[in-house]
């Protein structure tokens, strides 16, 4: 498939690190003038750095809970053709692992922001652009978290699962102007943040018994499926999010209880 995405400008959020910079580095092998952008310059200038093999690709420091942010990200992405083609709404993240009645408000409402209202911000400013390229593709970073429930996780699934719907009707909406909306689902996949937890722990045990295929996602895998929501191959495909888990929300979520502290019973709410 190298070369079939020449001419596109495509915006990778969150591409300085993990899937977002793997993400970048096969649309950039495949053609595309790729731009990411996050809130830490050291990395993404090091991702840049790292990805080689197709067009140079850019990056603007932007933190997409702030709207300013995300519209000069965009802005800057079409630049690069005169045609925004694609957007990876990859930028979100977790909180404080504690069940709901614990849960600090602030922090909730933190991470909602991330995930939820980065996307929102996201696609609000990328629409209109990708409508005027003659349509495109966004593809939004859900999490098996968005379908399958983890205890203690507080606000991520909930965030995760409003992205996946934030697909759906975002697809029914600009279907008619050419606009295509997807999400990918990651399960465990080895990246910087996963490596907190001890591959010799009950809760890695939690994820690989779970997983049908056994093992664990590269980046990379995650990348390979971006890459093909993108893509013209996937043209007729929108509103759908693609699991790639190794069948593990078939099943059951993992169990974080021992990074909280907690036993199953103190998940309940009880008077002291």
């Amino acid at each position: 498939m190298a070369g079939d995405l020449d001419g596109w400008s495509v915006l990778v959020s969150g591409g300085g690190t993990g899937i977002g910079r793997a993400c970048a580095a096969r649309l950039a092998a495949d053609g595309a003038a790729v731009t990411i952008c996050g809130r830490t310059e050291s990395r993404l200038r090091d991702a840049v750095e790292t990805i080689v093999g197709g067009p140079p690709v850019q990056w603007i420091v932007a933190d997409v809970t702030v709207e300013a942010d995300v519209a000069a990200a965009v802005a800057l992405a079409e630049e690069a053709t005169g045609a925004l083609r694609g957007v990876v709404a990859n930028a979100g993240g977790g909180g404080a692992l504690a069940p709901y009645h614990r849960q600090d408000l602030a922090e909730f409402r933190r991470v909602l922001e991330l995930n939820v209202i980065g996307t929102m911000l996201t696609v609000k400013h990328s629409v209109p652009r990708l409508v005027a390229s003659g349509g495109g593709s966004f593809v939004g970073m859900s999490s098996i978290a968005g379908s399958v429930t983890h205890p203690v996780f507080g606000a991520y699934p909930v965030g995760k699962a409003g992205i996946e719907h934030m697909m759906r009707n975002a697809a029914d909406d600009y279907g008619a102007a050419g606009v295509r909306f997807n999400a990918v689902a990651p399960g465990f996949t080895d990246t910087e943040i996963m490596e907190g937890i001890p591959r010799d722990s009950s809760v890695f045990d939690s994820y690989i018994r779970n997983t049908p295929l056994g093992g664990i996602a590269s980046p990379d895998d995650v990348a390979r499926a971006v890459r093909f929501l993108i893509g013209p191959e996937s043209r007729f495909i929108t509103g759908e999010v693609l699991h790639i888990d190794g069948g593990h929300h078939l099943r059951t979520g993992p169990d974080f209880r021992p990074f909280a502290g907690l036993s199953a019973d103190q998940l309940i709410a009880r008077e002291p």
